[in-house]
Formats: C-alpha cells, sequence, structure tokens
C-alpha cells in the first residue's frame, strides 16, 4: 500500500518553499503527499500567490491549506491593541492554536503514515503523539544553525545572564565557528517571553523521531558529525539528523518568460551582480539611496529586486506595494545606469537568475533557501544579513564554508555606498573575487553529487525511509 506522508510548514512563504521542495523528493521515492499550508493571520497575497502557483506547478501533491483557529486572547507582552510587542510571540501563538486545526485535518484523511513539521512548529509534537504518528521535523535553515540552537537549550541554564548581556563576547558551540553573541537572533538575546519561547522550541526538537536538515555532508562536515555525536544536546539523546539537500526549487514554469531573464540573455557571462533581499526583506528609503550610488559608482552590471520601505515595522506579512522607484531611488539614477543596470519591483525568479549565465555573483540576505540557491548556482556570496538566523549564516559561509564576504555595515544603521562599490567591484574584478568563484563552482558540483545516487544525501534520504517504515512496524497506526 502506498505510504502517505502530510508535511506541515510554518509560517510564510520562506517556509513553504523548502517543504514544497521536499515533497518533491518524497514523490520521487513513491510516497504520496499532503501539504497542510498555514495562511498568515493577516492577508498576505504572496503567500496565496505562492500555494496557487504551487499547487499549479505540482499536480501530484495535494494542497491543503487549514482553516484558522479563533482569534486568541492578547499574548503576554501585548499592547491594548492586541499586537504582540514581539512577532515571534504572536507566530509561535498562532502555529500553538493551529494545532486544533491540524488534528481535524489529520483524522479526516483515510490514513496518514507519518507527520513532517517545520522547525517552528514543534507544538504539532503533541498531535502527532496523540495520533499515534511518527513525526519528524524538517530544520530549513543550516546544519550549523541547528547545532547552535540546540546547544543554545542547555547554554543558556548555566549562565547567569541573557544572550544580549554577552555583547560581542565569543560563543563556542561544538562544530561551529567562533561567532559573537550579538550575532545571534535578536528574539534570543534578551530574557523576555520570546527568548523563552524560542529556546522551547528548541528544546522540544529531540522529542521528534528524527529531524531533516536542508543541507549536504561535505558542506558542513563539522557541524553534521557534532549532531551525530550528540555534543549538541548534552544530557539528552539526540534524534538521528539527515542531511538531505540541498532542496532548492528547480525553477522553470511560467517564470522563464520574465522580462528580466530577457534582459539578461543581452548581457554577457558572469558579468551580472544580482541583489535579492527575500521574501520579508526591505530596506528604509536611505538603505536604498546609499545601494543606488554604490552601483552606479561600482560601474558594474547589477539586477536589482526592490521593495517598498515597510510602515509597520512589526507586521512582518504587511502586504507589499509597488514600490515608486522615482521617489526612492536617487534622482538621475536610473538614466545613468540604463543598459548595465535593471531594477525589477517586488520579485524576480531568482532561482533562473541565479543560474543564467550572465550572473556572476549573488548579494543575498543570506536566508537559507536562497543561501543554497546561490551556493547550487555556483555563485560568490555578499552576504548582508537581515533578520532570524542570517547573522549566524553570515558567519558560516563566511568563516567556514568559504563561500562569500561580508558587507561591512550590515548591523549599523546603513551599508554606505563606498562600501556596496567595493564590494561589487572585488568580487567581479579582483583575484580574491576570482578564486572565490572557483571555490563556489567546486561546491557547486559536490552539491549535484550528494543529490545523485549513491551520494551522500541520497543515501541519507533512503535511511530516512527505512526508518519510517520501521516505526509503522512496529505498530504506530495511521491517523
Amino acid at each position: 500500500m502506498e505510504r502517505t506522508v502530510v508535511l506541515y510548514p510554518g509560517l510564510g512563504v520562506g517556509h513553504l518553499v523548502p517543504m514544497v521542495e521536499l515533497a518533491k523528493v518524497f514523490l520521487r521515492h513513491g510516497l504520496a503527499v499532503t501539504v497542510a499550508a498555514v495562511k498568515p493571520p493577516l492577508d498576505s497575497p504572496d503567500f496565496s500567490a505562492a500555494v496557487a502557483r504551487f499547487a499549479e506547478c505540482n499536480p501530484a501533491i495535494n494542497f491543503h491549506v487549514l482553516p484558522p483557529p479563533p482569534p486568541p486572547p492578547a499574548p503576554v507582552g501585548s499592547g491594548s491593541d492586541g499586537k504582540s510587542a514581539s512577532p515571534i510571540v504572536g507566530m509561535l501563538g498562532f502555529l500553538n492554536a493551529m494545532n486544533a486545526p491540524l488534528r481535524d485535518f489529520l483524522c479526516s484523511l483515510p490514513s496518514v503514515d507519518a507527520l513532517i513539521v517545520d522547525m517552528f512548529c514543534t507544538d504539532a509534537l503533541d498531535v502527532a503523539s496523540e495520533l499515534r504518528l511518527p513525526v519528524y521535523v524538517f530544520f530549513t535553515s543550516a546544519a550549523s544553525d541547528l547545532a547552535v540552537f540546540l546547544h543554545l537549550t542547555s547554554m543558556r541554564d548555566s549562565i547567569n545572564t541573557s544572550f544580549g548581556e554577552l555583547g560581542d563576547s565569543m560563543i563556542h558551540i561544538p562544530g561551529c565557528p567562533p561567532f559573537k553573541a550579538s550575532e545571534l537572533p535578536s528574539d534570543i538575546l534578551s530574557d523576555n517571553e520570546a527568548s523563552r519561547l524560542f529556546l522551547l522550541m528548541f528544546r522540544r526538537h529531540p522529542e521528534s523521531r528524527g529531524i531533516l536538515v536542508n543541507t549536504f555532508e561535505s558542506l558542513e562536515t563539522r557541524a553534521l558529525r557534532a549532531l551525530e555525536d550528540g555534543l549538541c544536546v548534552p544530557g539528552r539523546a539526540t534524534p538521528t539528523v539527515y542531511s538531505i539537500g540541498p532542496i532548492v526549487s528547480g525553477g522553470g514554469g511560467s517564470d522563464k518568460d520574465h522580462d528580466c531573464l530577457r534582459w539578461l540573455d543581452a548581457q554577457p557571462d558572469n558579468s551580472v551582480v544580482f541583489l535579492s533581499f527575500g521574501s520579508l526583506g526591505r530596506f528604509c528609503k536611505k538603505q536604498l539611496e546609499e545601494i543606488a550610488i554604490g552601483l552606479q559608482k561600482s560601474e558594474q552590471r547589477f539586477l536589482w529586486v526592490v521593495r517598498s520601505p515597510r510602515i509597520d515595522e512589526k507586521n512582518v506579512f504587511e502586504p507589499l506595494a509597488e514600490p515608486d522607484l522615482d521617489a526612492l531611488l536617487p534622482a538621475g539614477f536610473m538614466e545613468a545606469t540604463r543598459g548595465r543596470g535593471l531594477v525589477v519591483k517586488l520579485w524576480a525568479p531568482q532561482v533562473e537568475v541565479l543560474r543564467h549565465r550572465a550572473t556572476g555573483a549573488f548579494v543575498t540576505h543570506c536566508g537559507w533557501n536562497s543561501t543554497l540557491e546561490g551556493i547550487t548556482a555556483g555563485l560568490p556570496l555578499l552576504c548582508w544579513p537581515l533578520y532570524a538566523e542570517q547573522r549566524l549564516n553570515k558567519v558560516f559561509v563566511v568563516e567556514e564554508m568559504k563561500l562569500g564576504v561580508e558587507m561591512r555595515g550590515y548591523d549599523e544603521e546603513v551599508v554606505v555606498a563606498e562600501e556596496v562599490e567595493a564590494k561589487v567591484r572585488w568580487v567581479m574584478e579582483s583575484e580574491g573575487g576570482q578564486a572565490l568563484r572557483q571555490r563556489a563552482a567546486a561546491v557547486k558540483d559536490a552539491a549535484a553529487q550528494a543529490i545523485k545516487e549513491g551520494g551522500s544525501s541520497h543515501a541519507a534520504f533512503f535511511k530516512f525511509l527505512e526508518d519510517l517504515q520501521l516505526q509503522v512496524s512496529r505498530g504506530m497506526v495511521s491517523a
């Protein structure tokens, strides 16, 4: 009988994308797949468009958008308007409330053999336990991030202060390069409800049957070895960690006709710097102006995705308004860079752009989806982290993987035009930039080998399937 798995992504397109790609891997191995998606609490055109696009392009995957839960009471730390003082408190509270719709949906299905939950959806472990379903976590960031977050849960118990009060003190985690405490996600730094919930979420990861990680062995050898040896969860058993990546979008579809791809067709090989900062990445007007001036002075070809500044900084799912480029960018910029530069509003088909022969470097916010897409395209990375675990990813990319360089000033008010100009010139013109490009090309080949038959990630996925079969045969019953 065909096995059925339900995939449960977290909030946001950035968590839906890798889960859909994971669903394709399950399909290739003969399993039936349903994606139970979570609609953001506020209306999000990005989310609705993404689900529709994925459903159209992947008819073999069943997509179901779960109904919203009843409105919760105002969370701890909320204001009189009911809005949470921290986005992650509101997000985790919302995902906790989604347990009831998830349970009802699982019970409505004829059979379910396993539940795969997003790294932020650990409250759903309770649903799996109640329904006696094998449950696995899909960790959609780097194995090095997983090592850090698992270890921090025990480290927090042994220090007498918050992580934020450690400032720029160096933190040492098994399998990872040293990093500053200030490079941790902002939600961990303070001794508050957000930090407590964040660490509780990772304290629960070892309750799962195993953790699937979107990485590959040769990219993060040290971190994966530390996880396998149980060094990151002292005093507790570490579930099996399966490195099954890189799982990235294959591109294609209707996106191949986008105007920016036709523009790239007219550019020389490896000549264009691509700047894109993820589904939630937005800059203030001042920062957009500095980027524009730096690009203009660099005299390099570029393709830049621009979004409007955020109005409400606490609403990460704020609907996107089309940017007014004349109002946001310096006077004369568009005319001065005509022909060698292209500014795209809101969105570009990132995978297709990164894999285009004309693209030569990638300025990225270091979200793990984008980082892997850049790595599998063989591009050097200019790292400009914005939020969440992206500062840590910058450390791993620059210090451990040696695949990128840092945009200095990312942690200050603005990255100045001079830095944009200098780094863009460096990566495109210098011997150091050429050496980085050669290393990126080698890692691209290693990534392709990992997912081929006989590769490390291919073998890890088969090991996971064997474990899943064992759990089912031991008597864990379907919902």
